[in-house]
């Protein structure tokens, strides 16, 4: 439904949970209702994850307003094609997003609010009965009382869980509270016509699900990939003016603004057949501001997975490419081995291509939003001293390398490794922690040059490249620099560049255990030697 095609007047529904907000209040609307009328016409309970601002919410208020029986604001959707009777059910919305876990009666105050205008509601005695004894007595009386079977919805129902990341006994806490509560979903089957949760993760290994097992996962079905998030068919329908004007803004074609747009917001799959997908808060946003940022980075950063994986001592350079059993994705806990299934289910990192002979996936970042804010994140974790201050700036890094200016680069880049407090790591760490760090330099200057590997005649530890310069670096461990650029001359990484034309600058290094950073360099020039 197209409710205004004028670009200047369009009203972008950023941060409105509310179906009937949108719809009143003339913001345009995504049409998302015939996955409703599909989701109403085949089952009763069902789970939904996707990543945190990918319009979850929003499809729960769709939902409640249809079982609440507005048809009114249905007109000229794709439900309203439908035969329903529209009657209206009593229905319980529990929103968990809005509001801070921090104690151990943080949840059951949480609950306890909402239980308090429901029993008021309809006409229910309050006393000390248990939380879960409270819920399963407003689903039987609000279906005694209106003689309609009950909906209840469940917004973000794990976010007690990802808030308490790093304490395992409150966790543990809010595990046993969430499970008493939500097994009323089937204790009380004959009261319920319709129930739903949502979330980033399904914690199956935390036995939240042990006894939910009536609940329908949609999150990887073919037919749900586009039930939330945004399409490219759906941006052509709904907001070609307003791609347009951002087109107009930034002085772009209106084909390379789609391109962009795409490699900065697009990319999530959530099956091994699903459409891409973009960002929705990351979309709506550039439309509106007509220009490109990192919207849904800026909302929050993974604090939890960046420990997690900073703690499982893994070489970064295998995030580039995972191969993953596609059972394992939906199936997560707070243990080290979910990392990447929670990195999925959070939305970090999305299926590149599956496999159906053997139930695996590739995965990888979808944008480059994702890519360089997590990178970014993950910069933090390894180089940030106890005053919360990294010592790394790229941009700096970048103009050392586009004005010839190697010498300030290795002293920034020695300055970067000397600012780390060596004691959150093991000794026997600290290669794997320098060829990591070096990975994030090189792949976060790679957004603003040319960065690679090459392995031609050897593996080049890193390789660099800009309109007048190419970088060729050397790291060694506990040896010297004069080694590192032996290897360099030894073993002809010159020769895939020979004719390139530009300032070919190597740099031979040796990391220090004793200084715990770079000890000394060699820089040698092949051609031209120009500093700006």
């Amino acid at each position: 439904m197209r409710l205004t095609i004028d670009a200047m007047a369009m009203k972008y529904p950023i941060g409105i949970q509310s179906f009937e907000t949108i719809i009143s209040g003339g913001y345009v609307y995504v049409d998302k209702t015939g996955f409703i009328h599909n989701l109403i016409s085949s089952g009763k309970y069902f789970f939904l994850s996707r990543p945190r601002r990918f319009g979850k919410s929003l499809l729960l208020s769709t939902i409640k307003a249809y079982y609440e029986g507005r048809e009114d604001l249905f007109r000229g959707l794709a439900i309203s094609n439908y035969a329903h009777d529209w009657k209206a059910h009593p229905v319980l919305h529990i929103a968990l997003n809005a509001f801070e876990y921090v104690s151990s009666g943080s949840l059951l105050d949480k609950f306890g609010f909402d239980f308090d205008r429901w029993e008021k509601l309809y006409g229910i005695e309050k006393d000390d009965a248990p939380h879960s004894e409270r819920f399963r007595r407003i689903i039987e009386h609000a279906y005694a009382l209106t003689g309609r079977k009950v909906v209840i919805l469940i917004d973000e129902y794990d976010k007690p869980l990802l808030d308490t990341a790093g304490n395992r006994e409150l966790q543990d806490t809010y595990r046993s509270q969430l499970k008493s509560i939500y097994g009323n979903l089937k204790t009380c089957d004959e009261y319920i016509e319709f129930a739903m949760l949502t979330g980033v993760s399904r914690f199956g290994k935390l036995s939240i699900f042990s006894d939910l097992n009536n609940l329908k996962d949609i999150s990887m079905r073919p037919d749900y990939s586009a039930i939330c998030g945004i399409t490219l068919e759906e941006i052509r329908t709904y907001f070609p003016e307003g791609v347009t004007e951002l087109a107009r803004n930034k002085r772009m074609s209106v084909n390379e603004t789609y391109a962009k747009l795409a490699s900065y917001y697009d990319g999530y799959h959530f099956s091994g057949e699903s459409p891409d997908i973009y960002n929705p808060f990351s979309l709506l946003n550039a439309l509106d501001a007509k220009d490109f940022g990192s919207y849904w980075f800026s909302t929050g950063t993974p604090t939890f997975l960046v420990e997690m994986i900073r703690r499982m001592e893994i070489d970064l350079r295998d995030l580039e490419h995972i191969d993953e059993d596609i059972h394992d994705l939906m199936d997560a806990s707070f243990d080290l081995s979910s990392t990447i299934p929670l990195m999925y289910q959070s939305g970090y990192l999305t299926i590149k291509s599956a496999d159906s002979r053997f139930d695996t996936v590739a995965l990888g970042y979808p944008n480059v939003e994702v890519e360089r804010g997590f990178l970014n994140g993950l910069m933090k974790a390894y180089t940030t001293n106890d005053n919360g201050r990294s010592e790394f700036e790229v941009n700096k890094f970048v103009r050392d390398v586009e004005s010839g200016r190697v010498e300030d680069f290795m002293v920034r880049l020695r300055a970067l490794f000397s600012g780390y407090h060596y004691d959150q790591i093991d000794l026997g760490s600290l290669e794997l922690h320098y060829r990591n760090v070096i990975y994030l330099v090189m792949k976060l200057m790679g957004f603003y040059t040319e960065a690679e590997m090459q392995t031609a005649s050897g593996r080049i530890d890193l390789v660099l490249k800009t309109s007048d310069y190419l970088y060729l670096f050397e790291f060694k461990l506990n040896r010297t620099a004069e080694d590192a650029m032996e290897q360099i001359n030894s073993r002809d990484y010159l020769l895939p560049f020979q004719a390139d034309g530009r300032t070919v600058i190597k740099v031979g290094a040796n990391f220090d255990d004793g200084i715990r950073s770079i000890s000394d360099w060699i820089i040698e020039y092949s051609g031209p030697k120009r500093v700006k």
